[in-house]
């Protein structure tokens, strides 16, 4: 268990403690690894293992996997908050164990930058150990900075948490265009520079850090000794009971905005126009949208509720979780809008516009729900359990998070597959020579040649229909050429596909489209000996109506299970606040004059 009373008189800048500032800028460059690494991570699993374009060779899981993947890491990082929490309670204390987590982080960070699956995921084990360790104690020495009842929590709370989206706003920007010029492993090496930074500024500052995320088994105050060994009292088990309840929405509202590194990450690389002029914007660059928009909106919206509450309105933490999670939840409309545009011509995308307006009202639900769940817990939590009720809040927003991923994984529809059976010569008369520039280690490439000689991909896009006679037609869009003499299917996949095409009655004047996408196998582009051979090559594809269809659906499935949940929080806000007997009611009288956020030096 952990001290966590700030003892007064204390240093401040701008009304708040000194100690704020120091895990405010540790806690930015925490997240500017943890985002840097987030936004490559589910484009780099995805991504061909014999690309050469951009960043390069990833690790050529589909994109299924890729979300799969991408659910269990962002759902562990969180859920190991909980014995991250229990170790700082029972062992180590908040400051040590935080401590020991950015090590951790340093060291995984670092691993994920060698160019190796085996080390990518050693990389992701240590990340989300040090991630545990970190996050559920850092967020609790914020809380604990402040008396109980004082007033400055919440905008504490927020500044910190405008800490974290600059961290976040800076990694996306910078790890994305770095892993786009000089390759995947130098986007995630600057995570880690990012890393070290925040390691290095936490340590320099443990000073103003003496009075709050101590081992309280080591205290000598009798009233905290007192607290550690007596059981919880009626008042606390029913504010417990307040917090677990909170937590359900928790899970509710984290599925949906983790979209952001999943679902919405992989469509805005491959469905949205992502051209400005003549340059394309790198898919990792959107995830700066959500921190860029808190940082110029933040104090914004933590002034809005300010003037709210002083107008006596409805201003409760659970309130503003419930209306954060419905605003968040219709960011996915624009989505849903995105979808429509993309599928109202064959092959078409998006306007970039529609993933800029959801991740606004995304995060202005952020706002509403996020910074104040936090400052929640640490109001509600007992002392001798803060940590660990910490830990079960990230454990909630793990859960969410995995289910985010498995929502991703119902949107990616299983691939048809086969093999390219035909002759070199035969594919080289239908791809031509094509012009290659890419940038790749920071110099720009330029090849003009057939895709095959260089083992690199190649992809077609077909209009796929039936004849009278139930043959499979794949004719290039742009052209008239049959291509299915080209492939080889085995009969289940040549059975399924027919189905879709009778259920879908696409003829020749109205056919489905797919792009078709040939790979060489990883292993055999390793020999060099084969290079250019035309063997190994595996085809893949999934059928661009259906797979519309499909995320149009899960996007508006987000909208309706979001706005729901959020709208069943309101109902019941009455009888939930009732249980927190008033934990919220003390802030009308203290510390009132910190509001002005007077500069002061007391020692």
């Amino acid at each position: 268990m952990s001290a966590n009373t700030a003892t007064a008189p204390e240093k401040t800048i701008f009304g708040h403690p000194v100690g704020l500032y120091v895990l405010f800028f540790t806690e930015m460059w925490e997240r500017f690894s943890y985002y840097g690494m987030r936004g490559l991570l589910t484009i780099y699993i995805a991504r061909s293992a014999s690309s050469l374009i951009n960043e390069g060779p990833g690790l050529g899981w589909n994109t299924g996997d890729a979300l799969w993947i991408y659910g269990w890491y962002t759902m562990l990082v969180y859920v190991m908050s909980i014995p991250g929490g229990i170790i700082a309670d029972k062992w180590l204390g908040q400051k040590k164990t935080v401590l020991i987590g950015g090590l951790l982080l340093c060291v995984g960070h670092g691993t994920l930058a060698i160019p190796s699956e085996t080390a990518f995921f050693t990389g992701l084990i240590l990340i989300i150990l040090g991630v545990g360790c970190l996050k559920p104690n850092i967020s609790t020495m914020v809380g604990g900075l402040y008396p109980n009842g004082d007033p400055r929590r919440d905008k504490g709370f927020t500044i910190f948490y405008i800490g974290i989206n600059v961290g976040a706003f800076l990694a996306s920007i910078s790890v994305g265009l770095v892993a786009y010029y000089y390759g995947w492993h130098a986007g995630f090496g600057l995570a880690g520079i990012g890393m070290l930074l925040g390691q290095i500024v936490y340590m320099a500052g443990l000073k103003h850090l003496k009075h709050v995320g101590n081992f309280i088994g080591k205290s000598e105050d009798p009233k905290v000794i007192e607290a550690s060994k007596k059981p919880l009292s009626k008042i606390e088990k029913d504010r417990v009971i307040v917090l677990i309840l909170s937590f359900l929405i928790i899970i509710v509202f984290w599925s949906a905005f983790e979209q952001a590194g999943g679902l919405m990450n992989l469509y805005t690389d491959v469905k949205v126009d992502r051209f400005i002029g003549s340059w394309e914007v790198p898919a990792a660059v959107f995830q700066s949208l959500n921190a860029g928009y808190i940082i110029l909106l933040g104090m914004v919206v933590a002034g809005f509720w300010v003037w709210w509450k002083k107008s006596g309105k409805e201003s409760s933490s659970l309130f503003k979780m419930a209306l954060g999670t419905i605003i968040m939840g219709l960011g996915f409309v624009f989505m849903m809008f995105a979808s429509k545009e993309a599928s109202a011509e064959p092959f078409g995308k998006a306007a970039m516009i529609w993933v800029i307006l959801a991740y606004l009202l995304h995060t202005l639900g952020e706002l509403c729900a996020s910074p104040v769940s936090l400052s929640f817990i640490t109001k509600l939590a007992p002392l001798k359990y803060a940590s660990i009720m910490m830990g079960l809040y990230f454990a909630a927003t793990g859960f969410g998070n995995k289910l985010a991923g498995s929502i991703g994984e119902a949107s990616q529809l299983e691939k048809y597959s086969g093999d390219l059976i035909a002759e070199v010569h035969t594919v080289n008369e239908l791809t031509g020579k094509v012009d290659y520039e890419y940038v790749l280690n920071g110099e720009e490439v330029k090849i003009n040649d057939y895709p095959i000689n260089h083992d690199l991909n190649i992809e077609f896009k077909t209009d796929v229909y039936l004849t009278a006679s139930e043959e499979i037609v794949f004719e290039l869009h742009e052209g008239e050429n049959d291509i299915a003499n080209i492939i080889s299917f085995d009969e289940e996949n040549k059975e399924s596909l027919k189905a879709e095409l009778k259920d879908f009655e696409a003829t020749a004047e109205n056919p489905m489209h797919a792009k078709l996408l040939f790979e060489k196998d990883e292993e055999a582009i390793k020999v060099t000996e084969n290079k250019g051979d035309g063997q190994d090559y595996a085809v893949s594809f999934i059928m661009d109506e259906t797979q519309n269809q499909q995320e149009y659906k899960i996007f508006m499935w987000i909208v309706v299970y979001t706005v729901a949940f959020g709208l069943l929080l309101l109902v019941f806000l009455k009888r939930l606040k009732k249980l927190t007997h008033g934990a919220e009611d003390q802030e009308e009288t203290m510390h009132e004059e910190a509001e002005g956020f007077e500069i002061a030096d007391v020692e």
